[in-house]
């Protein structure tokens, strides 16, 4: 595949004990889903895409083929978004003002804040203090903040885990619109299957990438046995997983 048409690419990632990948290219418009057991290295790979962490010496990541290091902050904040795994919110402000925070690299215009609170559902809660709220709705405002930056990269960690099934559904859907549109949306999950929901997937395994394609292709009953150690007398339940 041609660069130019990459939304993400991380090359020579080296992170000792967490992660290391030699090279992984995520083109525009793809809905992205990586998987892997705990600790395989899924959240670090998502940090180090946002910039949260270094890649590792030699390492580096790119956005539409730009250096992520020759981004300006204020123009990473216009150009992806980052939803952490973990909701945590130290002070009581209200819903709406952390939904409105994504807009903070356009210059708080507030633009497409109320449509967020809408689509997640959050109408409602707009003026209730975050800490207040419980986890699935905690997270559905993290998700609401980084659909209102309206930035071409989305990534996720983990947005599904503390969602009921209703929103779960929102949120898949959310994604879909988003990468139709022609941004990039790569998130963490461990439902399997979701991932037959998804454009590519990407395996990681004892924090190194294992696989990387379609669910189709990658996700075969003899990489789940490997790569999640599956008891052999539990095997033939694997087809539950299967399209």
């Amino acid at each position: 595949m041609d660069a130019a048409q990459n939304s993400l690419t991380l090359h020579a990632i080296n992170v000792p004990g967490r992660l290391r990948l030699p090279r992984l290219a995520l083109p525009r418009g793809a809905l992205v889903g990586l998987v892997g057991p705990n600790g395989a290295g899924k959240s670090t790979l998502l940090q180090i895409a946002a910039g949260l962490l270094p890649p590792g010496p030699g390492g580096r990541v790119t956005w539409e083929s730009e250096p992520l290091e020759e981004i300006s902050i204020l123009d990473r904040g216009r150009r992806a978004a980052w939803v952490p795994q973990e909701a945590h919110f130290e002070f009581g402000f209200s819903v709406r003002a952390v939904v409105g925070q994504g807009r903070f690299a356009h210059g708080d215009d507030e633009a497409g804040v109320e449509a967020a609170l809408t689509r997640l559902d959050l109408a409602a809660l707009a003026h209730r203090p975050v800490n207040e709220l419980s986890g699935g709705e905690r997270h559905r405002v993290l998700i609401a903040r980084a659909l209102a930056t309206d930035a071409p990269l989305q990534l996720w960690d983990e947005p599904l885990a503390a969602l009921d099934p209703r929103h779960g559904l929102e949120v898949l859907m959310l994604a879909r619109e988003r990468a139709s549109a022609g941004g990039t949306v790569v998130f963490s999950l461990h439902d399997l299957r979701v991932a037959h929901c998804l454009d590519h997937v990407v395996v990681l395994h004892d924090g190194e990438m294992h696989a990387s394609g379609t669910p189709e292709a990658v996700l075969t009953p003899a990489l789940l046995r490997e790569v999640f150690r599956v008891r052999a007398e539990t095997a033939p339940g694997l087809t539950l997983f299967l399209p």
